[in-house]
């Protein structure tokens, strides 16, 4: 059956069995923009929208009664589990003493500490966003070494950080057209290199301009894409001669292990970022900075030993560097935070996640989860000869439409681009109540996935693998 043909099947299927989320996809329409209450809601390979009405554990039941062995998640966000009772009594609990004081809590002090024994950096803050912790350490790193590049690999994932909507084309970076309304060119302060690339780094360095090298362990937004042997190793290496902070973003990285794939990659940033499931899917986020680095900000906020400020190429004739009018930013002035980040009900839940949920424990049923299903999808395509992939890095994994794994974003576009495929495998799985990441293949493992669901998901690829096979043999 052409894929086509096959799509065409599926869409009719799932209006069938979604007449509910269909209904209400008009009720939607009338006062949400997009459809839905932010956009990227509908980026399902669906034909309308799909209303949740409750998640448990590794399990999403939508309006219509259909129910999903889920895999996404949330996108990261729900990776220990929807509905976790540890959260909702840490939130509840709080929400009753109240919810935001723009005052520490007592918990603060001890996730603090939490953070600090877990990840190995002994300075914290919190965000509502990974995003928002992108920002802050971006303009930290730009203020305390005085310099105002950023160096990013090409394809990146860094939330909506403005600084990181660039590409590489032709060896050149490119303003990403992802970047809605920016009329500032990003491509004059950020540099995009190619993943695994020593050489291209050390040029990007070369110039002596760099504040931070921003990126993530593994590559997880322009597919899955894995580091080659001591990679890391020699970034740090010459991020360190060169003069610039090296920022490791573990949004995604964190089903690695109980300490991201920082801690288990033997790895030492400057900073940190954690996204996304460190508070068990309330909106929360983290970064943190190490002793030096610390040091560094407090001394430059206190107007001690200053850097110049960055000499970007809008720098406003009335800048001042830190010591000068006001020794460093005044309160409420940095441009750094908003007044949310850091509320009491945020805190609860990320000492409830460190203590109760993300645990050794959990991420040992989360990684075996993951193996057994990364065995289940390899033998499909063993079985059906086809030129795929599967990529792996901890609770997370990642069907590759190539023969091999690509090493940087440039070699992953053209399996992207394979869009009718990417979309005919999205909507199957669908209709047989399967849920991953809607972007691209990626599914990630909870430490309540059953091996039912794993077997299910992988009995679904195989029946759609027959499917496909039999197409591309016509």
């Amino acid at each position: 059956m052409p894929l086509t043909d096959l799509i065409a099947r599926e869409t009719q299927r799932f209006i069938e069995t979604h007449p509910k989320s269909a209904a209400h996809a008009g009720a939607l329409k009338e006062h949400w923009l997009f459809g839905a209450p932010f956009h990227w809601m509908n980026d399902w390979a669906a034909p309308c929208t799909i209303v949740a009405e409750d998640g448990e554990g590794a399990v999403l039941t939508d309006i219509d009664d259909n129910t999903y062995d889920d895999f996404c998640l949330g996108d990261t966000p729900g990776m220990f589990g929807h509905g976790r009772p540890e959260i909702a009594r840490a939130i509840a609990e709080q929400a009753r003493r109240g919810a935001t004081f723009m005052l520490p809590t007592e918990e603060a002090a001890n996730v603090g500490a939490l953070l600090a024994e877990r990840f190995g950096l002994p300075f914290w803050q919190t965000t509502l966003s990974a995003s928002d912790a992108n920002r802050a350490l971006i303009r930290w790193a730009r203020a305390v070494t005085g310099k105002p590049v950023i160096v990013v690999f090409d394809g990146c994932y860094h939330g909506m950080v403005e600084d990181c909507f660039v590409e590489l084309r032709h060896g050149r970076t490119r303003p990403d057209a992802g970047l809605i309304g920016q009329v500032f060119d990003m491509t004059r302060t950020t540099r995009a290199v190619p993943f695994n690339d020593i050489r291209a780094l050390e040029a990007a360095l070369a110039q002596g301009d760099v504040a931070a090298i921003l990126a993530e362990p593994a590559m997880t937004n322009c597919g899955m894409i894995l580091p080659e042997e001591k990679f890391w190793k020699r970034v740090q290496t010459h991020a360190k001669t060169a003069g610039a902070l090296l920022i490791l973003d573990e949004t995604h990285t964190l089903s690695t292990g109980p300490g991201g794939a920082t801690k288990a990659w033997g790895l030492s940033p400057d900073a940190l970022v954690i996204g996304k499931a460190i508070a068990g899917g309330f909106p929360a986020a983290v970064w943190g900075v190490s002793a030096e680095l610390g040091e560094r900000i407090q001394s430059w906020t206190a107007g001690v030993s200053p850097a110049a400020a960055p000499k970007t190429a809008q720098a406003s004739p009335s800048s001042t560097t830190a010591g000068e009018d006001a020794g460093g930013p005044r309160s409420g002035r940095s441009g750094i935070g908003t007044t949310l980040a850091g509320n009491a009900m945020g805190i609860a839940a990320i000492g409830a996640t460190l203590r109760e949920i993300a645990t050794p424990e959990a991420y040992a049923t989360m990684l075996n989860g993951a193996e057994a299903l990364v065995a289940a999808l390899n033998a499909v395509i063993a079985k059906h000869k086809l030129p795929w992939r599967v990529v792996h890095v901890g609770a997370r994994a990642e069907i590759i439409f190539a023969p091999e794994p690509p090493q940087n974003a440039a070699a992953m576009r053209p399996a992207l681009a394979q869009a009718e495929l990417n979309h005919a495998l999205h909507l199957y799985l669908i209709n047989r109540g399967i849920l991953i990441a809607p972007f691209h293949m990626m599914m990630l493992v909870s430490p309540l996935t059953t091996r039912d669901q794993i077997d299910r998901l992988a009995a679904a690829v195989d029946s759609f693998a027959e499917e496909y096979a039999q197409e591309s043999a016509a």
